[in-house]
């Protein structure tokens, strides 16, 4: 019987910035998060539909970039941790900064919010990745784990 003989694909990961790593901005608070954040958000869709993005940090607190994570439904939207360290380890981040926006507008995080900041929180210190904050943002406010103490 011969052998079958498999090609195997191979994998290559590229960071090319077209700007010095002193120009990026620098985060030293949940506000500045969540201003550049709100630059960001498709503000025709914040009070209609739930969204997920993620700032990615270098170890200066320097933003390598923001990332779409997930677009849901009016109640929710799926933050999945997979994709979420699979793309922090592919731009070589040291932090992250997660935020979602509630349509309702209501900050208060909900059971599942907690949990997933936790589930977030144990898996970035299995792969060295700090999770600085998770925002619950609204178009004119936010909530901030961080300066809540739940980080």
């Amino acid at each position: 019987m011969a052998q079958k003989t498999f090609k195997i694909a191979e994998v290559q990961v590229s960071y090319k910035p077209d700007y010095k790593a002193s120009e990026r901005p620098k985060i030293t608070s949940s506000k500045q998060a969540y201003d550049l954040l709100m630059r960001q958000w498709d503000l025709g869709k914040i009070e209609f539909l739930e969204q997920s993005k993620m700032i990615l940090l270098n170890r200066e607190n320097r933003v390598l970039g923001i990332v779409d994570i997930s677009t849901g439904g009016v109640s929710g939207t799926i933050l999945d941790p997979k994709i979420i360290f699979s793309i922090a380890l592919k731009a070589n981040t040291s932090s992250i900064i997660i935020s979602h926006n509630h349509p309702s507008g209501n900050l208060k995080p909900s059971h599942a919010d907690i949990r997933l900041t936790n589930q977030l929180k144990d898996g970035g210190k299995l792969l060295e990745i700090v999770v600085w904050d998770h925002l619950v943002i609204s178009n004119d406010n936010y909530y901030s784990f961080a300066d809540d103490g739940m980080m």
